[in-house]
């Protein structure tokens, strides 16, 4: 794995989404075509905000997936994962994707929507994963114990009560009860399948989950620290959330 620090969140954005647009170039230029997946939440906002600022993308031959989605909520609720790639990244791109898929939370039947989606991307081989780590380790919705060993695309998993925290502490819901305990989230084998993943990570809150993915145990407590095993993982880090490090690392 190799890991970038900066000194300022916006620094790191930048640069997380110059070194992801690259791959996506270099994924047109070889095939024509490009599958990509984009994470979400607020330690997000930077990067995708950087990303759709790089030029010759040609985003007509690119299909995005996305990492996850709440269990119950409706497609324009405003926590959700659909509403937040669509108004902040897919209706802002120059053209529209060549396809968008979003994960469909509100199915009456989730089982049917996993599955669907499931064949979808075993379809489209991804070429960049852009994510994130949560508070408690997780990538995706991978709470621990995260399951390794599954080698369907996307499960069903019930959210430990520290993962549903972040959610409200990042202001997207209005009490702890309203944020959902169940969702649909990409497994970790699948993400590990990605050609190359760019892993952003700001914010002091992230921290320990940071230590804990780079010097910490490889163990499914802590899903993020998996990212050891995969070849091309660059971990995009600011000041603060690289501030528990103990190890030397490119500055």
């Amino acid at each position: 794995m190799k890991i970038r620090i900066f000194h300022t969140k916006d620094e790191m954005a930048a640069a997380a989404a110059a070194e992801g647009a690259e791959k996506i170039r270099a994924a047109l230029a070889w095939k024509g075509e490009a599958n990509i997946i984009l994470a979400t939440g607020a330690s997000q906002f930077e990067m995708l905000a950087n990303l759709l600022l790089e030029k010759n993308i040609d985003w007509s031959n690119i299909r995005i997936f996305h990492l996850d989605e709440y269990i119950g909520i409706p497609v324009d609720h405003p926590a959700g994962f659909r509403k937040y790639l669509w108004e902040r990244f897919v209706s802002k791109l120059p053209v529209p994707p060549a396809a968008f898929y979003p994960v469909n939370g509100s199915a009456a039947d989730p089982r049917m929507a996993v599955a669907e989606l499931g064949r979808t991307i075993q379809a489209h081989p991804i070429d960049v994963a852009f994510i994130g780590i949560g508070e408690n380790g997780h990538i995706a919705f991978n709470d621990p114990p995260a399951d390794f060993e599954t080698e369907e695309p996307y499960i069903i998993k019930e959210l430990v009560e520290r993962c549903r925290k972040q959610q409200l502490g990042e202001g997207w819901f209005p009490t702890l009860e309203d944020v959902p305990k169940f969702a649909i989230s990409m497994s970790v084998r699948q993400i590990l399948k990605s050609r190359t993943i760019i892993n952003t990570v700001p914010d002091k809150r992230k921290a320990w989950a940071v230590k804990q993915a780079l010097e910490g145990p490889v163990t499914n407590e802590v899903a993020a620290t998996v990212l050891r095993y995969h070849n091309d993982v660059t971990t995009f880090l600011d000041a603060d959330s690289a501030s528990l490090l103990e190890g030397k690392y490119d500055a």
